[in-house]
């Protein structure tokens, strides 16, 4: 298993309930053993440097994982069908 860090940006008009809905399941994939989640942060709506789908703001949460490949790649799966995440990165750790 690998770390991975992992940011992503939803669209700035969802409400709150419905933002910790997609947290909640994108989180569900490493919480699934033998994945662990390390840490997780929910920054909140800030300013994007530049427009992303005609937004200017956006919600931004990040995650330090330990997960398999198969996990990584469910995440991906589930963000590029999922329209509310305007805009995602996961970065493998070197360890």
């Amino acid at each position: 298993m690998k770390k991975y860090e992992i940011m992503y940006i939803l669209r700035p008009n969802l409400d709150n309930k419905y933002v910790k809905k997609i947290n909640d399941t994108l989180q569900n994939v490493f919480l699934q053993a033998p994945n662990q989640i390390l840490e997780q942060k929910e920054i909140g709506l800030k300013d994007l440097t530049y427009f992303i789908d005609n937004h200017k703001k956006g919600y931004y949460n990040w995650l330090m994982v330990k997960a398999d490949n198969d996990a990584v790649l469910e995440f991906n799966r589930i963000v590029k069908i999922t329209e509310e995440i305007i805009r995602f990165i996961v970065i493998k750790d070197k360890e």
